[in-house]
């Protein structure tokens, strides 16, 4: 008997976003790699610029309009072009950047930061007023810096992957590295990703292999070998905690494919599938809360809608997803705690093009009802860390601190959820050594004119 398969989100639909509704003006970097080009917070989102000293574009979901180069104030601090760049899953505001100059920057990003106004235009207001400061720098890596993911549940932890052929694990307060997978990749790292705890990383390699590893100890654990025929882009992304993990890649003849794999029996995939042919890499993009999974094609506009499911298919096409003549260079999600939640909004993808700006898809579950939907909107993850770093390294495994989307369980009334990541006033060892360095000119001055004056003091005392 045939059956036709429930799902809660058959109908997620999407449309072309108007242009007033877009983040226009800027001009993309041409530097190219296996990055997404663009990323987001709840709060921000961030794209590297053509120009020299790796200029930044850091915009507000609330300010769409056209940037105004010249006018509008940018955040630059590298020697090289900005490669990758990752916003702490705790602080809305707090954004790593990696370069080719081989160097990590972290950034908070300013409370009143506006590079538009509030007519769509560049703000003549902040004319001039250019970001330049960055918190900490992170020095280690001998080539350009390629990738980067912060961990998902402690605090402080950055993972990043480099053109020397290392994957490094850092402790941003301390600004030292606290592993570092140094001799087992023969070639370029196409992508990195934590799995939902963090107590595990995935890597895959040019070579066409996948790796996991113990980012603890920096021990590869178990190895994939030629998880693609095809010489495309391989990405991954872990299914929740399923044990199950999703790679992307190419077959022999060049069609994109996907596969779903067993983490407990890794010798052959459970699931295959054939997608298209076209040229660009595939980005999975998979929300873990309503296990719906983007796949989004670099160089088309094409992005297909699954439904994952813990047995056999395991993937389960739920339309015929968003189609656009406009060709996508990037792609990101955006944290359920930044969407429209009353507009019944699962998801908003941030679409980057090369002459067009940035197009914000926004992906609707219809409904009628004007009340909060709590069976499309289960908990999802707070900007709250489970642990620290140190924690963390001890040994300590925690899933993710959750939180509920309904706006009357976080005594709000409001549209939409306030519960943003909360502003961290980091303290790393090289801000402190440079204030004690600022402290000892400051002291010395002072001795000297009390001398000058002569009057006696000991210092000792």
């Amino acid at each position: 008997m045939f059956k036709i398969r429930q799902s809660k989100y058959r109908h997620i639909f999407c449309d072309q976003p108007k242009q007033e509704l877009c983040y226009t003006g800027f001009r993309v970097a041409t530097a190219t790699g296996e990055q997404q080009y663009i990323k987001a917070s709840a709060k921000y989102w961030a794209v590297a610029m053509f120009g020299g000293g790796g200029p930044l574009v850091v915009g507000r979901h609330d300010r769409p309009g056209r940037f105004e180069d010249g006018t509008s104030p940018i955040v630059k601090g590298h020697h090289g072009s900005v490669l990758d760049m990752e916003w702490s899953p705790f602080d809305d505001s707090l954004l790593a950047t990696g370069s080719e100059d081989c160097n990590i920057k972290l950034w908070s990003i300013p409370e009143d930061w506006e590079p538009t106004d509030e007519n769509g235009l560049g703000n003549m207001a902040k004319k001039g007023l250019d970001f330049s400061e960055s918190m900490i720098d992170l020095e280690g890596h001998s080539k350009k810096v390629t990738l980067m993911r912060f961990h998902p549940t402690a605090s402080n932890t950055l993972m990043s992957a480099s053109a020397d052929h290392t994957v490094k694990i850092w402790d941003v307060e301390s600004g030292q590295t606290v592993s570092s997978l140094d001799h087992e990749l023969p070639d370029l790292t196409q992508d990195i990703v934590w799995d939902v705890r963090g107590d595990t990383y995935a890597c895959s390699n040019k070579d066409k292999s996948i790796r996991l590893v113990d980012p603890r100890s920096s021990e590869v654990t178990a190895k994939l070998e030629k998880a693609h025929d095809g010489v495309k882009s391989v990405k991954l992304c872990f299914m929740g905690e399923s044990g199950k993990m999703l790679s992307t890649g190419s077959t022999k003849q060049s069609g994109r494919e996907l596969k779903v794999w067993d983490l407990k029996k890794l010798d052959q995939p459970i699931h295959s599938e054939t997608v298209d042919t076209a040229s660009g890499a595939l980005i999975p993009l998979y929300d873990q809360d309503t296990c719906v999974l983007y796949l989004c094609g670099k160089g088309d506009g094409i992005i297909r809608l699954f439904e994952f499911e813990d047995k056999d298919p395991f993937l389960h096409k739920l339309n015929d997803g968003f189609r656009s003549t406009i060709p996508g260079k990037g792609y990101c999600t955006l944290p359920k705690r930044g969407l429209d939640i009353m507009s019944c909004e699962t998801t908003r993808i941030l679409k980057l093009t090369n002459k067009d700006g940035i197009h914000p898809l926004h992906f609707t579950v219809p409904r009628k009802s004007d009340a909060f939907q709590d069976d499309i909107f289960p908990p999802t993850a707070a900007p709250t860390p489970a642990h620290t770093c140190e924690e963390w390294l001890k040994g300590s495994s925690k899933a993710p601190v959750t939180m509920k989307l309904d706006p009357k369980s976080m005594g709000s009334g409001a549209s939409a959820p306030k519960a943003a990541g909360k502003r961290v006033s980091l303290k790393t060892v090289p801000m402190l050594s440079k204030e004690v360095e600022s402290l000892k000119a400051h002291i010395g001055y002072l001795e000297g004119k009390l001398k000058d004056a002569k009057i006696d003091f000991n210092p000792m005392k």
